[in-house]
């Protein structure tokens, strides 16, 4: 996992749930380690998921390949032919951690929310830690 990379797991999805939204669904997931559990809501439009898939999740502080900070720079600002990380993705977002709680023992709840599609991830402290910033990049792509 490069300095960029704050969070890497592999979801088996549990869970998804598509009737409030016409093009979106909240999945449910669990780690490969079953030590993280996750649910987000996805365009499935965009993405289609179904229970049972295995999704690789990244949560990435920037998507420069060297890990260097954007300044300012977004997504949308980079150049034609740039190698950037989402090039290796299927599902890029970029969004706001707002929420931090405290779990049960060793465990911590962690909230982002990209454009109004939150995902909510619950694990271990030591794992989740990284995320005590405030704009992350979430990665997905099919494993």
């Amino acid at each position: 996992m490069a300095d960029s990379q704050l969070f890497e797991e592999t979801f088996s999805i549990t869970s998804l749930n598509a009737q409030k939204y016409d093009r979106v669904s909240r999945i449910s997931g669990t780690s490969s380690s079953n030590e993280t559990f996750l649910t987000l809501d996805v365009n499935t439009e965009l993405y289609p998921c179904a229970v049972s898939d295995r999704i690789h999740l990244v949560l990435a502080s920037t998507l420069s390949l060297d890990g260097t900070k954007d300044d300012g720079k977004g997504w949308r600002d980079v150049g034609r032919g740039e190698a950037s990380l989402a090039d290796m993705y299927d599902y890029v977002c970029h969004g706001k951690i707002y929420r931090f709680e405290e779990g049960d023992g060793e465990m911590i709840k962690v909230f982002i929310s990209f454009g109004g599609l939150l995902l909510y991830l619950e694990g271990p402290y030591k794992r989740l830690t990284p995320l005590r910033i405030d704009y992350v990049y979430l990665l997905l792509k099919k494993s």
